[in-house]
């Protein structure tokens, strides 16, 4: 099986990103990320002064769910320039810069740091009116793919997005962490992070199916390349993500929270996973759910089935049902047709798969 994707006329050996976080902190983080097996590496985003952050800065806030303060990097900028890029030149891995998050920035660090030894660039900002002249310094600068990261704290992501596109942006990655957002310590009456205000920004699981909604609607209205990025954690996950539109994927908290040995079980589990679709390639599943995205609603009953032999009497289909439509006694199952209103909560948390609907 084939993992390999073309990308910015690049081959990666897979379509699996480190995207910019804790992990991709330094030269050391980026050569313990290709051993590992990642098709390609964006570091911590480079800024005009190194990084201060708040104490403490990341939790977990609910499984495979992060919430961190976290700012940018903590070196400085010529610390990369001078030692960490040309650390990491003989790599398997393609390498990216973040870059952010002003025109400004871009302007002084892109030329030096494609020097350095920078494979493409990607581009941070948290205001989307920044955003375009960056994408312009940088295409002035630079033959060098520049990646453009979407953040869905932007008035329109989408619209953002595709400007940067034709702005000269060689492609997105969607997306970057949501927020503000906020957890509290209830036992000590105060927030878990020691940010201003106690906020941080949530990345993980839960962004991701946002992240699939800005990665289907960008591909719908271009062919530039998407990396998919936004709890994605399981070669489900991935594929996913690249039915979706994607090109390749971005994994950021969950090589943190499972260790960035994860992406070589990744690796294989995407393996058996196309070889079970009979897919042969990467590129074979890259927007594959698309044709099917339309704007019309389905109103016809869904018709269920139920295998006895799989079913472990869980009772799940049946407490989730709030109609009451559902029952379940000795591995007999019965539906009121009057009740039912053919929601499909119930198949979807069918752990054996005992319930399936067409």
């Amino acid at each position: 099986m084939d993992l390999e994707v073309s990308l910015f006329e690049n081959i990666l050996k897979n379509p699996f990103f480190l995207a910019s976080g804790p992990l991709s902190y330094s030269a050391e983080g980026i050569i313990k990320a290709d051993r590992a097996g990642a098709g390609a590496i964006v570091t911590k985003t480079i800024r005009q002064k190194a990084a201060e952050n708040p104490t403490p800065h990341i939790i977990e806030s609910d499984n495979n769910t992060l919430i961190n303060a976290e700012k940018w990097s903590d070196l400085p900028p010529e610390r990369w320039i001078k030692k960490e890029i040309p650390r990491v030149n003989d790599i398997s891995a393609m390498l990216i810069a973040s870059i952010g998050h002003t025109a400004a920035e871009v302007e002084n660090y892109l030329g030096p740091v494609e020097e350095a030894g920078a494979d493409g660039f990607e581009l941070v900002s948290y205001d989307r009116n920044t955003l375009l002249p960056m994408v312009e310094k940088a295409r002035s600068i630079t033959n060098k793919p520049v990646l453009v990261k979407v953040s869905p704290n932007w008035d329109s992501p989408v619209e953002t997005a595709l400007e940067a596109l034709e702005a000269g942006g060689s492609g997105v990655t969607v997306m970057d962490s949501l927020g503000p957002v906020l957890r509290i310590d209830i036992e000590e009456e105060s927030p878990l992070l020691g940010s201003e205000n106690g906020t941080g920004w949530l990345s993980g699981k839960a962004i991701n199916p946002l992240m699939l909604r800005y990665v289907a609607q960008i591909a719908s209205s271009t062919e530039k390349p998407i990396i998919a990025t936004g709890g994605i954690s399981t070669a489900e996950d991935a594929m996913e993500a690249l039915m979706a539109g994607a090109s390749a994927t971005g994994l950021c908290s969950a090589p943190i929270l499972k260790g960035v040995e994860h992406f070589e079980t990744l690796r294989q589990n995407m393996k058996d996973l196309m070889d079970s679709k009979g897919y042969e390639s990467p590129s074979e599943v890259t927007g594959a759910a698309l044709k099917n995205l339309t704007d019309k609603e389905r109103s016809n009953e869904l018709s269920f089935k139920f295998a006895e032999n799989k079913c472990i009497n869980c009772g799940r289909c049946v407490t989730v049902c709030s109609y009451d439509a559902r029952s379940l006694k000795d591995g007999e199952m019965e539906l009121s047709n009057e009740r039912c209103r053919h929601c499909g909560l119930c198949v979807s948390v069918c752990p054996t798969e005992a319930l399936t609907h067409e």
